[in-house]
């Protein structure tokens, strides 16, 4: 358990000396601010709220003396005293005691008459699952002491009859067979009695707790962070990736906004289908009909490397996470893996049946995920080394691979009207969907949230993968015929791009749907477009005209 000096520095995990004693909240606000007479509000807010809100934030950056001052001079306590010995029931392992404070709460606005202990529960907050969360740090801390005995009978006598959820029960029996400490910690994954499991365990019974008399953790923070998400969200031309000031409203120039193309390169001498920058933004991928892929240097834009170990076009590249190797997706039905240090090809994976059509690399970054046409083995999993690690032995084709960052998501786009959405950590299909639409590519936001869907009748759309429906759609580019790719980017990836059939560069407000610009890009068509990841007004586009343009 962390000592009182050591818990003083979160809202939720700490006690706080002058939230302990009786409250003494004054009879009167009178006094003065600058000359005129204190009111229930400020400026519209409740006086009493803000208050304690900025007491909270105040011990929050340690300013201690500073936030029992004000509690002080106000008259407003950030907690009541039955709600500070809550707090140091659980964080002090005194689970007896928290029981017995829980039991005596109330639930906010209950108009039973019914006297509490000043303890108050928020509406819809189930005391059998807080008893039940309690309960179950007794009997992990009781298996972490080796007390084998004493946490059987917890289980049986204190959990079972709580929860009805055999599985998760199964799942506590089964922790009694670990024979060691980091076995149980490893298993249940779970710090310990003297880590951070009690403070989050306190996190997780603190929502339950009603506002009024618990705050939630960091609530200025929070509020700070809306105010700024919601400026940013409105900015139509965001351009500056750097936490907007608080001093004032945040907008950006719409000067600063990329809409001029400040370079050509015109080093392929075919169709250029995809572009794609390295994830630090140093180098720049193209590739295309012409056999061969380029590496660029960014922002000399200067080959580094030309990779022509290829027998027909290549359609698509993927970095690995820390940029040392390339995958290159090939018609001629290979993968190769490069290094981009040397330019050389590390390896030259096993034949499809199909042409390869896609790659993406897994978080571990020692292993990449291939898509390919083929119906039988057109999703599998390949290590560095060239070992088959996994296949999926999909029934479907795959004609573009997205993983989300995280490492949650795999999602392929099967080249008709279904995304199919796997479950990457176990490898399972969590569901598909029916787009009742012909898609071309797939994307997924730096959030993990996010997938983005080009469509060939010139729509793209924005779906929520936790919600599983489409959230915005963005219209006015062509894509009836070819491959046309779209990418988030920007600030905060505030913009979808695309390319487009007509040759256009289109660039949507993420948020709002809107198209804020349409640029004029390739002839006959822009293929694909790529942002950079750490440069928010430098992008590149590529097309049928065999040029790169930034």
């Amino acid at each position: 358990m962390l000592a009182d000096a050591d818990r003083s520095v979160g809202s939720n995990g700490t006690s706080r000396p002058y939230a302990n004693g009786k409250s003494h909240q004054r009879s009167s606000v009178s006094g003065t601010t600058n000359g005129t007479n204190k009111s229930v509000t400020y400026f519209g807010h409740d006086r009493e709220e803000v208050t304690r809100i900025l007491i909270q934030a105040l011990s929050d950056m340690g300013y201690h003396s500073a936030a029992q001052s004000v509690s002080q001079e106000s008259g407003f306590e950030l907690e009541s005293p039955m709600v500070a010995a809550f707090r140091n029931a659980v964080l002090e392992g005194n689970w007896t005691e928290a029981e017995q404070l829980l039991s005596g709460a109330t639930i906010s606005g209950n108009q039973s008459g019914e006297n509490g202990n000043g303890l108050v529960l928020a509406n819809g907050a189930d005391r059998q699952s807080m008893r039940f969360w309690i309960r179950q740090q007794k009997f992990l801390e009781l298996l972490e002491q080796r007390e084998t005995g004493r946490a059987l009978v917890v289980l049986r006598t204190e959990l079972t009859p709580l929860y009805q959820d055999t599985q998760k029960l199964h799942f506590l029996s089964s922790l009694l067979m670990c024979q060691k400490t980091e076995d149980l910690k490893s298993k249940a994954e779970w710090d310990g009695a003297y880590g951070k499991s009690r403070q989050i365990l306190l996190s997780q019974l603190s929502k339950c707790i009603s506002p009024s008399v618990m705050l939630p953790e960091r609530r200025l923070a929070i509020l700070l962070q809306q105010i700024k998400d919601n400026q940013v969200g409105g900015c139509l031309w965001h351009s500056n990736a750097a936490s907007p000031s608080l001093y004032a409203d945040h907008i950006c120039d719409r000067r600063r906004f990329p809409t001029e193309t400040v370079i050509e390169l015109d080093e392929h001498e075919d169709q250029v289908w995809q572009v794609a920058f390295s994830h630090d933004g140093t180098k720049l991928a193209s590739c295309g009909r012409a056999k061969q892929v380029i590496i660029w240097d960014v922002p000399s834009f200067e080959p580094i490397h030309y990779l022509k170990d290829h027998d027909d076009g290549v359609g698509k590249v993927a970095w690995s996470w820390d940029d040392s190797m390339l995958v290159t997706c090939c018609q001629d039905r290979h993968a190769r893996l490069w290094d981009v240090a040397t330019g050389a090809c590390i390896r030259k994976l096993e034949r499809c049946q199909e042409p390869v059509t896609s790659c993406v690399w897994a978080p571990d970054d020692q292993t990449f995920i291939t898509g390919a046409l083929d119906k039988s083995h057109g999703l599998v999993q390949w290590s560095i080394s060239g070992d088959k690690m996994y296949d999926w032995n999909s029934p479907h084709r795959v004609e573009d691979l997205a993983i989300s960052p995280d490492g949650h998501w795999l999602v392929a786009s099967d080249g008709g009207t279904q995304v199919h959405v796997y479950d990457f950590t176990t490898r399972e299909l969590a569901y598909q969907m029916d787009l009742q639409v012909r898609l071309t590519s797939i994307s997924i936001s730096q959030n993990s949230r996010h997938l983005l869907v080009n469509h060939n009748n010139g729509i793209a759309q924005l779906i929520d993968l936790f919600a599983r429906e489409p959230i915005n759609s963005y219209t006015g580019f062509t894509s009836e015929n070819f491959m046309i790719r779209s990418t988030f980017g920007g600030a905060n990836e505030s913009f979808v791009m695309s390319g487009s059939e007509d040759g256009a560069i289109n660039i949507w407000h993420k948020a709002s749907g809107t198209l804020v610009q349409k640029l004029h890009g390739h002839i006959p068509g822009c293929n694909s477009v790529s942002w950079s990841p750490t440069d928010p007004c430098l992008f590149a586009s590529c097309g049928d005209d065999g040029k790169i343009k930034m």
